[in-house]
């Protein structure tokens, strides 16, 4: 009798110890070393990390799986020769790099209306349209943008010296999105370092998926 109520209380205690840890949300890092990043963004220091929440679904914005190609097709991983592809470790890393090194610039390319709805804590929206003169980007809006934000200095002949230009760290909605491959080579057209462009192809869908930390765009 006593054995039987040894075991039953047992199979209580561990049922329980279950239950408790099954319901308890466990600690999401980023990496075993890695909980969080800190960066600036518009001034402000912010805090990057994971939805601490186990049962958190991805946004409904980033929930479908077939838009339509064209436009929105799959993009390759290597994008173009010397143009490094990175993941989320690679672009926190970069992040982090930037709040010391103002030669690295991470740009959101995507059109303000998505920008809104989340973006990258650190980054600064370049919507990909600004770069392209088919959708009306114009050459002195262009040696502008080249200027004052990445670095470059135009020559008397209308080409840029790139001695200078900063480390562009870019991405858009993932890997279906068009606009920062668009970004990349309309740079690369106008001459610019491949090996100071660095792409995130996963972009807001991978970050969102892995429930990283995001901010309101303006």
């Amino acid at each position: 009798m006593m054995r039987n109520k040894f075991i039953a209380t047992c199979a209580i205690t561990a049922s329980l110890l279950f239950s408790a840890s099954a319901s308890a949300d466990r600690p999401v890092g980023i990496t075993k070393k890695l909980m969080e990043v800190t960066v600036t963004h518009n001034g402000v220091k912010t805090t990057i990390k994971r939805n601490q929440d186990n049962k958190n679904k991805v946004k409904k914005a980033f929930s479908k799986t077939s838009r339509p190609c064209p436009p929105f097709c799959i993009q390759p991983i290597s994008l173009a020769p010397g143009v490094e592809t990175i993941g989320e470790v690679e672009m926190l890393d970069y992040l982090q790099k930037k709040e010391s090194d103002d030669s690295i610039l991470v740009i959101d390319s995507r059109t303000p209306d998505w920008v809104k709805k989340g973006t990258i804590a650190g980054s600064i929206n370049i919507p990909w349209t600004k770069l392209n003169p088919a959708k009306g980007a114009d050459p002195i809006s262009i040696a502008e943008i080249m200027e004052d934000q990445f670095g470059a200095k135009e020559k008397d002949d209308n080409s840029f010296d790139y001695s200078n230009a900063k480390t562009l760290v870019m991405f858009c909605n993932g890997m279906w999105c068009g606009q920062s491959p668009n970004n990349i080579k309309n740079l690369l057209k106008l001459g610019y370092p491949a090996d100071k462009i660095k792409w995130y192809r996963g972009g807001m869908q991978d970050w969102e998926i892995l429930g990283l930390s995001t901010v309101k765009g303006k």
